[in-house]
Formats: structure tokens, sequence, C-alpha cells
């Protein structure tokens, strides 16, 4: 199918996905097409349990024991997925703040303790529903409180901050942590209910650093926080992509790509050579020229270019047939709607697809090529009745039509679940495509993905091997298998060699960049992941694909601020099995 590429924040990943652009059709060998589905398993062979899609930083979140919390250090300090609503009780001396000896010590206990009463008398009206009053105290509690006692005064602005919480004053909530966070700079309490305010006062920026910097400081274990990561990572990402999307120059992908997205059809009447009738060898001046097309149609001369690989005249020469109705015009509406696809621009690709599938006349092999193109389109928007609709209808009118099978297996793979019967069927039907068409290299690339997911990482292998034999220049099929050495082997170093391989192939491979940013985001090498990122986002071929990677690069341009702002440095993690994999990319 289309581009068959990984949301979810990244985990964190997008996740994630939105303008229903994307290649339809297309193969597990092309890639990443479509954040669709949210890049269902975008490898990230990264140690902990895979979260909720969002960016690559909360992949970070590996199985490690809780931190201890207690101690003065560490007001604010949460215990996992516990709630943040209630105020806080007495805060313990902060080491080296003890009360002074000396002459004037009583009179600072004394104004202390009137602020803790002051405190504890707010906690009640808290507790009780009446925060006006709460607040008074809470009020009364910091101007009572020896300025030295930055604990104390901290906890009482994080009191007084829960309370206009409670009744959704939120620029004075981010005002009040603020200054508990200038008393206390890593009180996780107040960092994550001043991120919650400036959600509400719509300051994505703002709400990501502070989310990233609990997320950090929890060492990813509360799940509270990594959501609201997800949630405003995913924001971010939409919305710049909306904004560069709109505004970009078309880009066609890499010819490696384009050859090998036609590979995964066996049974596309556009794709095959033009036939004796068509050209003329009268017309061949001299060795190595391309052959003229005889008539004069703008669907042969489009298939003239596409063995050229001269691809950016086709979609215009589609057009020309298409506007004089002539009499390839079936032809051309779904070569044009291919191209579309190809570029990222389903919405100018639906409208031929709708006419071909429409024309009763047309051959049949034409309308079930669209209808599965359509099928596989659906699938990336996240419509699965939709898809599956398309699917059974291509199946119906064309039953001997083997690309029918080969991409409802896909869209069957990415849509099984933990159904151990569905995975059977699906796995089953990899084994007939492969054993029907034994020279068709996206046939092993979805039995391979499939095996991962089943970790029978020795045959998934020898399945990649088989692909590279068959296409050795499909720049995919290296990033599976250096994905595959990583949650197979934990071999960072082949993973790495097969990716910088990909890239060498294809310089336009997108999935490439990603998976190699995602990569360091894990080593820690932010900058590298950083650039890594933004040559992903320039190469997407979709808005929903773009929004993605925008989240990854967010993540990584947050943890970088917040690990020079608190002088933190984010877990490297190794690679292990239980995170991989969003790498199935659909």
């Amino acid at each position: 199918m289309a581009a068959s590429k990984p949301v979810e924040a990244a985990v964190v990943a997008a996740a994630v996905p939105s303008s229903g652009s994307g290649v339809g059709g297309g193969s597990a060998t092309t890639g990443p097409g479509t954040g669709g589905l949210p890049r269902w398993q975008l490898a990230l062979a990264v140690g902990a349990p895979l979260l909720l899609g969002a960016g690559a930083m909360y992949l970070w979140s590996r199985q490690r024991r809780r931190r201890e919390t207690g101690g003065r250090g560490n007001a604010g300090g949460l215990k996992r997925n516990s709630e943040r609503k209630t105020p806080e009780g007495r805060a313990s001396p902060a080491p080296g703040s003890g009360h002074p000896e000396g002459p004037g010590a009583h009179l600072e206990m004394n104004s202390l303790d009137r602020a803790q009463a002051a405190k504890n008398k707010g906690n009640k009206y808290f507790k009780a529903g009446k925060y006006e009053q709460a607040i008074q105290c809470y009020t009364e509690a910091i101007s009572l409180c020896p300025t030295e006692k930055n604990v104390d005064l901290s906890t009482f602005y994080q009191n007084r901050a829960a309370a206009f919480e409670q009744l959704q004053k939120w620029k004075e909530v981010a005002q009040d942590c603020t200054k508990a966070v200038e008393l206390n700079p890593k009180y996780v309490k107040a960092l994550f209910r001043r991120a919650k305010a400036h959600e509400k006062l719509d300051n994505k920026k703002e709400c990501l650093e502070d989310v990233t910097a609990v997320c950090i400081l929890e060492g990813f274990q509360n799940q509270q926080s990594m959501l609201l990561a997800d949630k405003v990572l995913k924001l971010l990402g939409k919305e710049k992509a909306k904004e560069k999307y709109k505004n970009r120059e078309p880009l066609m992908p890499s010819p490696q790509f384009i050859k090998s997205y036609f590979s995964s059809f066996t049974d596309d009447i556009i794709s095959q050579p033009m036939l004796k009738g068509e050209k003329s060898d009268e017309d061949k001046d001299k060795e190595g020229e391309a052959l003229e097309v005889k008539e004069n149609s703008g669907y042969l001369k489009a298939k003239q270019y596409m063995e050229e690989e001269n691809y950016d005249k086709i979609i215009s020469e589609c057009s020309k047939e298409i506007d004089a109705e002539g009499k390839y015009m079936a032809e051309a509406l779904l070569l044009r709607a291919t191209f579309y696809l190809l570029i990222g621009n389903a919405n100018a690709a639906k409208p031929d697809l709708d006419k071909v599938i429409s024309l009763k006349e047309a051959n049949v092999k034409l309308r079930a090529n669209a209808l599965i193109k359509r099928g596989s389109m659906y699938m990336q928007q996240q419509q699965p009745l939709l898809s599956t609709q398309d699917f059974n209808m291509a199946a119906d009118i064309d039953p001997q039509n083997a690309d029918v099978y080969h991409h409802r297996g896909q869209y069957r793979q990415a849509y099984t679940g933990n159904n151990s019967s569905q995975i059977q069927a699906a796995m089953k039907g990899f084994e007939e495509v492969i054993k029907k068409f034994p020279k068709c290299a996206e046939g092993y690339a979805l039995y391979a993905q499939a095996l991962t997911d089943q970790q029978q990482f020795g045959k998934a292998d020898e399945m990649y091997d088989k692909c590279i034999d068959l296409e050795p220049d499909n720049a995919t099929t290296y990033v599976h298998k250096g994905l595959l050495q990583l949650q197979w082997k934990q071999d960072l170093d082949r993973g790495l060699e097969l990716i910088s391989k990909a890239i060498e192939i294809d310089n336009k491979c997108d999935f490439a960049y990603e998976t190699m940013g995602t990569i360091e985001v894990q080593r820690g090498n932010m900058e590298k992941a950083i650039d890594m990122f933004n040559k992903a986002i320039n190469l997407a071929k979709s808005e929903m694909e773009m929004a993605h990677l925008y989240s990854l690069c967010d993540a990584a341009h947050a943890q970088t601020e917040v690990a020079k702002k608190y002088g933190l440095k984010p877990p490297t993690l190794w690679f292990s099995r239980t995170t991989l994999c969003r790498s199935k990319i659909f």
C-alpha cells in the first residue's frame, strides 16, 4: 500500500494524525507514507513501555525503580499516577535551612509557626470547598513566612495556586506557580500545575517546557504528565504542519521510492511498459534515445516519461488527456491520481479515483486498482470502514487480482491487534503471497514485519535479506532491517550502519531520517536528532506525517531547553524488546 509507514509522539507519536493526504496503495518497502495509523510501530526499539504517542522524548520511560520521595528537596514530589489537586501540609526543612541559633531564633520560629498555622487553616477551607477563604489564609501564610524559608514559602504559593485552580483563575495559578518554582526550581507539583494553567491559557510552548521538566524529574513514570505532554505535542505538531504544508511546493519522491511503490502492484495496467503499438522504433535517431509516441496522446506521453523516470511531467500530460476526453482518459485519471498520492495530495487524488471507480465501461483492472489505492488512502486516514469496503469491492469485481489480497493483508496486519486468530490468518496470507509471487519484494517485507511483531526475529531477518536481494535499492527495507537489529540483538552499530545505508541509497527517505533522529534522542544527542527530524519534515508526504514529525522535533527541542534551564540530563536508553516498535508504518 501506499508508502507503508509511527505517531505517536513516538512515543510520545504521533503518534499521531489530520489532513488526509498520503500515498494510497504502496508498500511496506516504500516506507512511511502518512502518519495514518499512529505509526503503528514506529520502530523505536527503545527501552521502556511504549507510551501513548507524542514525541520521541517519551520513549525514554525505562523500567526503573521509583525514586524515593520525601525530604525537603522533593517538595511536590508525587507518587506514580497520583492526582495533584490537594494542597500540601507542612514542608520539611531544607538542608542547611533549619532554624538559626541565637537571640532572634524564637521570634523567627514564632513567625514560621504562625505562617504554618495560617496554611493549615487554609487547607481545612480548601478541603471544605471554600476556596476564597483558603486563598486568604494562604496569602496570610505568605506574608508571615520568613523570606529565607524558600521551601516553606514555595509550598504556600503552590497551595494558593491550587485554590486559584479550583476557581479556574488560570493567570493567577501560573503566577503563583512561577513564584513557587523560583523559590524551589525542581518543585514538580508547581511545575505541573503551571503546565496545566499554560494549557488553559493556550500557551503551548510554555506548557510543553514545564511538562517536559516534570516528565524528566519523575523519570517518565507518571501517566498524567505524559498524557499532557502527548496532547500538547500533537497540538503543536498539527498547528505547525498545517501552516507549513499549505505553503510548500509539492515534492516528488525519489525515483527509488516511486519504482518500489509501483513494484508493490503485480496487476497494475498503468505501471506496465508501453506496448509495441504505442511507440515507434523509426523515431529513434540514435542508440539510447527515448522512443517517440506514435499517437498524439497525453497519456502515452506520460507513460514515456515514466519509462524515462521524468516523473515531474506526468501529471500535466495526464491532464491533457483528461481535458481532451481522449481514448485513454480512464488510464490517465488513474495515473494522475497515483502521482497525486505520491506527492502527498490526497485531496486531489480522490476525485480522480472516484471517477475511475464509477466508470462501468472501464477495464475492470483499472477500477480494481483505483479501489485498492483509495482503500489504502482511507486506511492511512484512519477510516477503516471505508477502507474495508473498497478492498472488498475490489475483490468482488476482480477476484483473481493478487494485489487486492496483498494490500488488504497490510490492512489486516494493521488492525489485528492481539487477536490470535486474526494474527494467524494474516501470517498465513503473507505466506501464500510469497509462495505465489516469489519475486515480489513487497511480500517478503510485509511478512518480515509481521514476523517481527511475533518476535520471530531470525526468520524476519531472512525475509528482509530476500527483499534486499530482489530490490537492492529499496531504502526503506534497510531501515526496517536496521530496526530489527536493535530490537533483536541490541546491535546499535549494525542498526545505524543499515539506516545510514538507506540514506546513502535514497537521500529523500524521510523514514530513515526520522528513525535516525529518534535513535539520537535516546542516545542523548539532541542537536543531531533535531537536525534529522527537520530533514524528515521537509520530505514529509502528508500533513499528518509532517505533524507527527514536528511533534518529535518539538519534544527533542523541549528536552534540550529544559536540560539547560534546570541542569538536567535526560536518561539514555538501551534498545530493548519491550518498547520497540512503532515501525510498521502504513
